[in-house]
This record gives structure tokens, C-alpha cells and sequence, in this order.
């Protein structure tokens, strides 16, 4: 495994655990000296809702598990671990209507690095690597240039 191991969380396979995981996440993150976790937070959204959704940790007793890790002081390495599925997670094509499908391109274009595997248990592993330097500030535009 990659990285410094900070915390694990079991939680229900529910869609309140989303919630859950995203304030544990982001406390356990800023102690570790992590300064800007909202990439990380939005991460952990996708990942543990889809987990709910399209595994077998949503029926009934089922539970999704966080690895939180952190590497070096400006990288977060999280795998949501879930029972399996019928289908494998990848990056779906959606149309502007769609009211879902976006959550593992929102994962692409967040994490530098992320991927799926099969866990020692028999279900699947999705893990990201996040970026959690702080951002510099937007520049403010230069109000003589704008007509």
C-alpha cells in the first residue's frame, strides 16, 4: 500500500454514510496537516455513493470500508473498498439531460492518479490520489484593462 496510513472507517452501505465519510475524512486530513481537502471530500463523495449504488454493500447489512492515507504533506490516497458488483466501475458518456453517470469522470478529472482492483475479500477496491496543497488565490482582475 502507498503512503502513511492515517485511518480506516466502516460504515453502512447507505447513502447517509456519504456525509459521514466526507466530515471523517476531512477532520482526519487537516490533523495530519493536510490544508485544503476539498478535492479529497469531493472524491470520497463520488466513490462512496457509487459504492452504495451500483455494489452489493447497498443491500441490506452491507458496508463500505475508507483506507485513508496520506503521502508526503500535499498528497491523500483513499480506497473505498465494497462487497462487489454486477458491474465494474468505469467512466460512462453522458448526455447533458442525464441526471447521473458523471461521478467516476468527476473522479478523472479531480484525482491525479485512480484506479480498481479486486480486494483479498472477494470485492473490489477504488482508490484516488488527491492533491491537498493549498490553492493559491484567484487573481483579481485588473480593473483598468476591463472596458
Amino acid at each position: 500500500m502507498t503512503g502513511q496510513f492515517l485511518a480506516e472507517l466502516v460504515l453502512p452501505g447507505e447513502l447517509g454514510s456519504v456525509r459521514v465519510a466526507r466530515h471523517c475524512v476531512k477532520i482526519i486530513l487537516t490533523a495530519a496537516g493536510h490544508q485544503d481537502v476539498t478535492d479529497v471530500q469531493l472524491v470520497v463523495t463520488e466513490l462512496v455513493a457509487n459504492a452504495v449504488q451500483h455494489s452489493i454493500s447497498g443491500l441490506a447489512g452491507g458496508l463500505i470500508t475508507l483506507d485513508v492515507r496520506s503521502i508526503g504533506d500535499q498528497l491523500a490516497r483513499i480506497d473505498v473498498m465494497d462487497d462487489g458488483g454486477l458491474t465494474v466501475p468505469r467512466i460512462r458518456r453522458s448526455h447533458t439531460l442525464d441526471c447521473s453517470g458523471r461521478g467516476l469522470h468527476l473522479v478523472a478529472e479531480t484525482a491525479l492518479r485512480w484506479g480498481v482492483g479486486d480486494n483479498a475479500l472477494g470485492g473490489r477496491v477504488i482508490w484516488a490520489e488527491v492533491l491537498t496543497a493549498a490553492r493559491a488565490p484567484a487573481a483579481a482582475p485588473d480593473l483598468a484593462e476591463v472596458r
